[in-house]
């Protein structure tokens, strides 16, 4: 054996290995997607408190389409990745590419509404959220995050407009003469790469920046008019608590809530602005973008199908305790009265026409106004709420 047939029989070796190492990694992502979503989907069919919480029918959509892409999308672009050929034929390739579009769309508008539900929640009507955010407009943001894919998925897919100009193109990629082999081509011209990239992520990207940093802004204020409760109920003879503690409990809320806005939004910026930045630039270069970075950035934005279950179900107290009622086969260790938690009472009184708090019950002051930053982080909007409070009136 000459030292060619070794170098040959050493490539297709590494190249083999190379292609389990893929199979296993692809594999696991999509299994993590499936079973993540699934379990989300089921916890709140089990739960009749989650059912409950309309905010959390926006959860379950998400969940179901995050599903659909891990059933529907994932396995066949893992296939054709993995075996390097299309063998499924011209029309499912399109029908594949327009659910691949329809899919991830549909995934980040409900990424939006879920912000903006928080933001209506949080920042604009909070005491009167649950009059206000009514089945009916439940189901007309929800057959939104459905229907409006459908205008830059399969419409325009299905009748080739995003391949007006760049037939040439598309026809030359599709068949590679060296290895015989077809490939399941989807490429864009000019005008359908913008649009699709303004509606399916940029709009969206905007619209929950500006939520989330809303909803920051507001639970800032929050603590900046705790502070002001505070001082207008110190005691006559000036004794002041030792602040430590308490400033220490605001602190820790509001850096965990942060960073729990900063995964959120991070996670959905690192799977899908690489993606999206690429398909505006590339028919502007020519197409010269690697079909291998290509493939990256659009596996990045299928993970992101993977880590919404971890992001805003598991984040929640609730979702997390069904998990492990689901999974741990119904212990009762797991089973309280309320799968909510209970509210925390706190009193007020009324002084010159305003409310305060009273001065005894800082520390639970403290939980019932800091608490509203961490749960606009990782609990459902329904469940943001003022806490309950009992107020007597000093007249």
């Amino acid at each position: 054996m000459d030292e060619s047939d070794i170098n040959v029989s050493s490539g297709e070796g590494f190249r083999y290995a190379e292609k389990i190492g893929l199979l296993i990694f692809l594999s696991a992502v999509i299994l993590m997607a499936i079973l993540g979503n699934l379990l989300v989907m089921v916890a709140v069919c089990r739960d009749r408190q989650l059912r409950k919480i309309k905010t959390n029918y926006f959860i379950v959509s998400l969940a179901f389409a995050d599903l659909l892409v891990s059933v529907l999308v994932m396995p066949f672009g893992a296939i054709e990745l993995v075996q390097d050929v299309w063998i499924y034929g011209e029309m499912f390739c399109l029908v594949r590419t327009s659910l691949d579009v329809l899919l991830t769309t549909a995934s980040i508008f409900h990424l939006c509404c879920i912000s903006l539900d928080r933001y209506y929640a949080i920042c604009c009507q909070p005491l009167v959220y649950r009059n206000k955010m009514t089945p009916l407009r439940i189901t007309l943001m929800l057959g939104g995050c459905w229907v409006i894919p459908m205008f830059i998925s399969f419409l325009p897919i299905m009748q080739r407009w995003n391949n007006i100009g760049i037939i040439d193109l598309i026809e030359k990629r599709q068949f590679d003469q060296d290895s015989n082999s077809t490939y399941c081509i989807f490429m864009v011209n000019k005008p359908y790469a913008i649009t699709c990239s303004v509606v399916a992520f940029y709009i969206p990207f905007i619209l929950m920046v500006l939520a989330y940093y809303r909803i920051y802004i507001t639970a800032k204020e929050h603590a900046r008019q705790i502070r002001i409760l505070q001082r207008a109920g110190t005691p006559a003879e000036g004794r002041r608590e030792p602040p430590d503690q308490h400033s220490t409990h605001r602190m820790k809320t509001e850096t965990k809530a942060a960073k729990t806005l900063c995964i959120i939004m991070g996670c959905f910026c690192l799977c899908w602005a690489p993606f999206f930045v690429t398909n505006i630039i590339d028919p502007f270069v020519g197409y010269s973008v690697p079909a291998q970075l290509w493939t990256t950035f659009l596996w990045l934005g299928y993970i992101n199908s993977g880590l919404n279950p971890f992001l805003y179900a598991f984040l929640n107290k609730a979702f997390r305790r069904a998990f492990l009622i689901i999974l741990c086969c119904d212990e009762e260790r797991y089973r309280r009265p309320s799968i909510l938690g209970q509210t925390v009472p706190c009193s007020t009184t009324t002084i010159n026409g305003s409310t305060h708090v009273l001065r005894e019950e800082r520390e639970r002051e403290h939980h019932c106004s800091n608490e509203t930053l961490h749960l606009a982080a990782s609990h459902p909007p329904e469940s943001i709420k003022v806490p309950h409070c009992s107020e007597s009136h000093s007249r």
